[in-house]
């Protein structure tokens, strides 16, 4: 489990190698918003705040190996941790699934680390990069069930807080739930924190249905991004200990998110990271006339092709 000690202390170990993206005050449906843009991370995600954390944390410990680092993702936690080792001058290894979106795959070869696609889901590619991982020894880096990692994601809550004055409520679209975990333990007792969902990609939602991480379905617009079939150990424990709760909208309500932001405020994100928006778009989320919300834009690996007509 992580708490805001952890996050703060990943604060001053990543330092100035992340950006401190911008927040953006708007309204929507006569309530006061702010959307936080990590869109515009390094590598164009989150992610890379909690790969900085994973890999500088071992070499402080003096545990980084000569074979680098590996990894499993849909495909941005790939891009960080490909971005990171670039960055540190290690070698990366990236699974993804074979539907990973090639904007994706092309931008990890881009960054240098060698690229295998295995699989249909993000759980094939998990497999196959756990046991290559122990063939040769690379520092695994989990896309998001690792403290390090969590609490690495959360250092955009304490931007956040600062930026804004402090929140009552974040909005959050949640794959595996680390963001959601290091959100929601920087922000502890301070804001509550909403997770956000696919229909088609369920896991923490199915979560905390049956008390426990269980396996989901995963499908649907956003599952390259949101389509962990399983929700995090560490992302579970942090959410029962501070109450986050969970909200399902559809792919249509996602995509209609994710237009209206572009239409509205020119901002190109990810279908993910649309259901956050989507949640307060179509009232599956309502706040108080006074609440103050923020949503996380939380990436922007996408082919925007289909945003202009």
């Amino acid at each position: 489990m992580i708490s805001r000690i952890d996050v703060e202390a990943a604060r001053v170990r990543i330092g100035s190698r992340v950006r401190r993206t911008p927040v953006l005050s708007t309204d929507l449906h006569d309530h006061g918003l702010w959307l936080k843009l990590e869109q515009l991370q390094q590598t164009g995600s989150f992610k890379a705040r909690g790969a900085f954390n994973r890999v500088l944390a071992a070499t402080e410990r003096g545990d980084l190996p000569e074979a680098g680092v590996i990894a499993a993702s849909g495909g941005n936690a790939g891009l960080a941790v490909a971005y990171v080792a670039r960055e540190v001058g290690s070698a990366a290894e990236v699974y993804v699934p074979e539907t990973a979106p090639p904007v994706k795959v092309a931008r990890l070869r881009a960054l240098g680390a060698s690229v295998r696609q295995v699989g249909r889901e993000y759980a094939d590619a998990y497999e196959a990069a756990m046991k290559r991982a122990a063939e040769t020894g690379a520092l695994f880096c989990h896309p998001y069930d690792q403290p390090e990692i969590c609490a690495g994601q959360g250092t955009l809550a304490l931007e956040l807080e600062e930026q804004t004055g402090g929140v009552d409520t974040v909005l959050v679209s949640v794959g595996g739930g680390g963001l959601m975990a290091g959100i929601a333990a920087a922000l502890e007792g301070r804001a509550q924190v909403v997770a956000v969902e696919p229909r088609g990609c369920p896991s923490f939602h199915a979560a905390l249905a049956a008390g426990a991480p269980v396996d989901a379905e995963v499908s649907g617009v956003a599952a390259d991004s949101l389509g962990a079939r399983r929700t995090g150990d560490i992302p579970f424990a942090v959410a029962r200990r501070t109450g986050v709760t969970s909200l399902l909208v559809s792919d249509d309500e996602m995509i209609a998110a994710r237009r209206e932001l572009w239409d509205r405020h020119r901002i190109v994100v990810e279908h993910g990271t649309a259901a956050a928006y989507a949640a307060l778009l179509t009232g599956a989320y309502e706040p108080s006339p006074d609440e103050r919300v923020a949503i996380i834009c939380c990436g922007a690996n996408t082919d925007p092709a289909d945003l202009v007509k």
